[in-house]
């Protein structure tokens, strides 16, 4: 065959070298962006690892943060309740600082009690509790002060209720030993009786009257005596004259004030009458008084004489029977 200047037939598959380099690109472009994607992911998981990190230490510090501010309030608290228990004028009776610092707890239990509180919100029940601790410190000097007080009241009490027990015994003492003077002045003021005599006496139709010793011609039975008392006051003074016949009995003469008197030594005793007399102090009085009987009896008479409650004195008279002509 001759040559010709005609171009060969191009080749039906043309060479494979530029479509492989494409395809090489294409994958390294994937595998790089897919390095980069899991380079983010574990970039990104870190990243949240860290801030779960961060927020679980965060919550920690203030969890602690938290306890050490409810351990300051309950710190205060047990100081303002041993203050306020061993008082008790500040358990009954609410001063403008009790409610003060009232209202100071209530705020921090608050706080304390949120669990979502801020650092803000701990740090300002922080402050509240260091103003609480100052109000409590107040507190406690006024009940230094209440206390102090309190106690000098007592002693000054118990100085007073031992003033008032020596006082009441001198009282006593004083009400003893005045009673004392009193009855040895009573008893002291009683009158003593001296030159008893008992004169009976006939009352003759002429008015003349004639002393008998005969029973049956006796009228009256004229008592007489002298009394004296140097302490005994001047003044009315009431002598109780006790007549008792031979029979025993005492005569009664009611016409004279007759009735009952009360002895100190003999119990209740019958008297005959009683003569008022009026004492000048310091002098010896005579006394005089008639004892009438419609019919006297022979035997003795006996006459008994009392001032004051006492016996001051006594005398016996003996009226005869009487003969023919007497």
């Amino acid at each position: 065959m001759a040559n010709t200047n005609y171009p060969s037939a191009a080749p039906q598959n043309p060479p494979p070298q530029k479509s492989r380099a494409g395809k090489n690109l294409l994958i390294g472009l994937l595998a790089a962006g897919l390095l980069g994607t899991w380079g983010y992911l574990l970039w990104n998981k870190n990243k949240v690892s860290d801030q779960l990190q961060q927020a679980s230490t965060e919550k920690a510090n203030m969890e602690t943060e938290r306890n050490s501010v409810k351990e300051m309030y309950d710190q205060a608290v047990y100081r303002l309740d041993s203050i306020t228990g061993a008082n008790n004028n500040l358990q009954g009776e609410k001063t403008a600082l009790q409610k003060d610092i009232d209202s100071k707890k209530a705020e921090i239990r608050k706080i304390l009690s949120d669990k979502n509180a801020t650092q803000a919100q701990l740090a300002k029940a922080k402050t509240m509790i260091a103003e609480l601790n100052d109000k409590i410190g107040a507190l406690e000097a006024e009940v230094t002060r209440l206390t102090g007080e309190n106690q000098e009241l007592t002693a000054n009490n118990t100085q007073l209720t031992s003033e008032k027990t020596v006082l009441e015994q001198n009282l006593q003492t004083s009400k003893t030993e005045k009673d004392e003077l009193a009855q040895t002045v009573d008893v002291g003021s009683t009158f003593s009786a001296s030159n008893i005599q008992i004169t009976p006496v006939n009352e003759r139709k002429n008015g003349k009257e004639k002393v008998t010793t005969t029973a049956k011609k006796v009228d009256k039975l004229v008592v007489s005596f002298d009394v004296e008392n140097r302490i005994a006051k001047s003044g009315p003074a009431d002598m109780y004259i006790m007549v008792t016949a031979p029979d025993g009995k005492v005569i009664s003469d009611a016409a004279n004030g007759g009735g009952s008197l009360t002895t100190r030594t003999d119990g209740d005793k019958s008297y005959t009458a009683k003569v008022p007399i009026q004492y000048t102090q310091g002098t010896r009085q005579a006394v005089q008084f008639p004892i009438h009987q419609s019919d006297f009896q022979k035997g003795d008479y006996k006459i008994e004489i009392y001032h004051n409650g006492f016996k001051i004195g006594e005398g016996t008279k003996t009226l005869k029977k009487g003969g023919l002509f007497g």
